[in-house]
C-alpha cells in the first residue's frame, strides 16, 4: 500500500474539509497532506531512508498522526510506542526495533540523554512541542521542510510497521506487518460498516495498538474526519459525540460499561450515530444491547481481530442482528477451529481459532522462535478459543489462558463473567482461575459495583447460582472500586493474577 498515494488522493479530493479535530481545533487534509510531507522531506535530509527504523512516542495527539504519514512516505518503518511505557520498557523497545531516531514528547520521570546513551542504534530525538539544546525540534523540521514531496517507490514485501504488544505475560513481542499488511483493515471498512467521505468518528484508544491506528487508515483512504481524544473521559467523549454529530466509532466493551454507567448518560443525543462497532474482547450482550436502545438510528455490530491480523479479520454483518456472535471471516480470511494436535474440530465444538491471509502478519520481528509458535503450516494459532455454527456465525468463548480446569470441568472465564454481569448492581466483572487443592482450579471473581451500590458476597454467589452449572460459580469474590486496565482499555488480567 502506498499511503503517500492515498493521501495525496485524498487530498485532491476533500481539501478544505477537516481531517483532524483535537481539542476544537482542525486540520484540513490538504494542511495534513502539506504538513505531513514537509516532516518526511525534513527526515529524508537527516539521514532517514526506505527500510529505517522510526520510532512514536506521543500521547493522542495530531502530531502522531503526522509522524506515521511521514515515515510510510519514505518507505520507512514506524515504530509505534505507547506514551505510557517506562525508561527500561522503552529501552527493551528501541534496542530490539534498532530504532534509528525517535519522535517523542518528554515526561517528568525520563531522561531523553540517559535513553539515547543506552540504545545504540538511536542517532536522533526529535523533541515535540518543546526546544532543547542537544535535540531537534519537530515543528522546526515542518517548518524547514519542502512541501513538494518527489514519493518512494513502495513494494508490497517492504517492511511498514513493528508494533509491540502490551507484554503482559513477559517481554512484549515486535509484531512485524509489511506494507501488504496495511491494505487489509481500509478493504474491511467498506463491506462491513459502509465507511465513506461522510462520516466522522471519534477517537480515544491509543494510536500505538490497531485500535486507534485503524481510525488512521479510515481517514486517508475514505477522507473522514477524526474527532481525536487525548484520553478516554467518559463524559466528554459523549459531549463530543454530540458536538459533532460522530456517525461511527468503535470502543472495546470496559469503554461501553463505562458509558452505560454514567448518570447523564440518556441526556446526551445519538441520533447522528448510524453504525457502532464493539472489537478487541469477548463481548457481554445484554448490555451492548442496552447500549443500542439509545442509538436508534445505529447499526450494532461486532467484531474480532488481533495485532497479528491487521484490525478487522472476523467482522458481523450489517443485516445481521446475532451481537452474540464476533461474526464471518473477511473473503480473503481463511478460518478453522482446531484442537490441540492442530486437527480441524467439528462445527459446535470449541477450539482455538486459526487464520489463514495475507493480512497475517510477517511475524514476531528478529524472534523466530516466537514467531514458529503460533505459525505453523501457514495457519496463524491465534490464542483465542472459538466456536462455529451451521451458519458459518463465529462465537469467542474466551483466551486458551481463561480456560478454567475444575476438577475435570472446563470453565470458560467469559461465561462466568457475562452471568454475573447480568446483576443489576454490577459494573464490571473479571474471572480468573485459582490453585485449589482438591479441585486444581477454581474460578474467583473481581468485582466492581456500580455507584452508589453495596453488596455482599453471598448475594452475588446467589445470584450466579440462578445462572451457572455449580462447577461454574466463583468460590471466591473480591469487590474493587475498580479495574485495572490495559491501555487499550481491556481488564488487565495479568495484573489481578500478580496480586493474588
Amino acid at each position: 500500500m502506498d499511503i503517500a498515494k492515498a493521501l495525496i488522493k485524498t487530498a485532491e479530493k476533500f481539501p478544505q474539509k477537516p481531517a483532524i479535530i483535537f481539542k476544537d481545533q482542525s486540520i484540513s487534509f490538504s494542511e495534513l497532506k502539506t504538513i505531513s510531507f514537509k516532516l518526511a522531506n525534513s527526515l529524508q535530509k537527516i539521514g532517514i531512508k526506505k527500510g529505517d527504523k522510526v520510532a512514536i512516542y506521543l500521547p493522542i495527539w495530531p502530531e502522531y498522526v503526522v509522524s506515521y504519514l511521514a515515515i510510510f512516505s519514505l518507505g520507512a518503518t514506524a515504530v509505534p510506542l505507547d506514551y505510557l511505557l517506562t525508561m527500561d520498557e522503552l529501552v527493551s523497545c528501541l534496542s530490539h526495533s534498532e530504532t534509528k531516531i525517535l519522535i517523542a514528547k518528554s515526561k517528568d520521570d525520563l531522561s531523553f540523554q540517559v535513553l539515547q546513551n543506552k540504545v545504540r542504534s538511536l542517532e536522533k530525538i526529535v523533541l515535540c512541542q518543546e526546544v532543547k539544546e542537544g535535540f531537534l525540534n519537530l515543528e522546526e523540521l515542518i517548518a524547514k521542510g519542502e512541501p513538494d514531496f518527489l514519493g518512494t517507490e513502495i513494494e508490497d514485501n517492504d517492511y511498514a510497521m513493528i508494533m509491540y504488544t502490551s507484554g503482559s505475560t513477559g517481554r512484549p513481542k515486535g509484531v512485524l506487518k509489511s506494507y501488504r499488511n496495511m491494505e487489509s483493515a481500509p478493504m474491511a471498512m467498506k463491506p462491513t460498516v459502509d465507511i465513506a467521505h461522510k462520516d466522522t468518528v471519534i477517537c480515544c484508544l491509543p494510536l500505538s495498538h490497531d485500535g486507534g491506528f485503524v481510525f488512521i487508515q479510515a481517514m486517508f483512504s475514505y477522507g473522514i474526519t477524526v474527532v481525536m481524544m487525548e484520553r478516554f473521559v467518559p463524559i466528554e467523549f459523549l459531549r463530543n459525540i454530540q458536538e459533532y454529530k460522530v456517525t461511527f466509532f468503535w470502543l472495546v466493551p470496559s469503554m461501553f460499561y463505562a458509558l452505560l454507567n454514567l448518570k447523564e448518560f440518556e441526556k446526551f443525543d445519538f441520533t447522528s450515530v448510524t453504525r457502532i462497532v464493539v472489537f478487541g474482547a469477548p463481548s457481554a450482550p445484554e448490555p451492548l444491547k442496552r447500549f443500542h436502545t439509545y442509538c436508534p438510528n445505529a447499526v450494532f455490530l461486532n467484531g474480532w481481530g488481533m495485532t497479528e491480523t491487521m484490525g478487522p479479520t472476523i467482522v458481523l454483518p450489517r443485516d445481521s442482528d446475532n451481537i452474540a456472535s464476533i461474526g464471518k471471516p473477511l473473503p480473503w480470511v481463511e478460518i478453522k477451529i482446531v484442537d490441540d494436535n492442530d486437527q480441524e474440530l467439528p462445527l459446535g465444538d470449541v477450539g482455538e481459532l486459526a487464520v489463514k491471509s495475507w493480512c497475517v502478519m510477517v511475524g514476531y520481528y528478529k524472534d523466530p522462535e516466537a514467531t514458529n509458535q503460533v505459525m505453523r503450516n501457514g495457519w496463524l494459532h491465534t490464542g483465542d478459543l472459538a466456536k462455529i455454527d451451521s451458519q458459518g456465525f463465529v462465537y469467542i468463548v474466551g483466551r486458551k489462558k481463561e480456560m478454567i480446569k475444575v476438577g475435570g470441568q472446563l470453565v470458560f472465564a467469559p461465561e462466568v463473567e457475562e452471568a454475573i454481569h447480568k446483576h443489576p448492581k454490577v459494573a464490571e466483572v473479571a474471572v480468573i482461575g485459582v490453585a485449589d487443592k482438591l479441585r486444581g482450579e477454581v474460578p474467583k471473581a473481581f468485582i466492581a459495583l456500580k455507584e452508589g451500590e453495596s453488596a455482599l458476597e453471598e448475594e452475588i454467589r446467589s445470584f450466579a447460582k440462578e445462572h451457572l452449572a455449580h462447577f461454574k460459580i466463583p468460590h471466591y469474590y473480591q469487590f474493587c472500586d475498580n479495574l485495572p486496565k490495559t491501555r487499550s482499555g481491556k481488564i488487565d488480567k495479568e495484573s489481578l493474577r500478580s496480586k493474588l
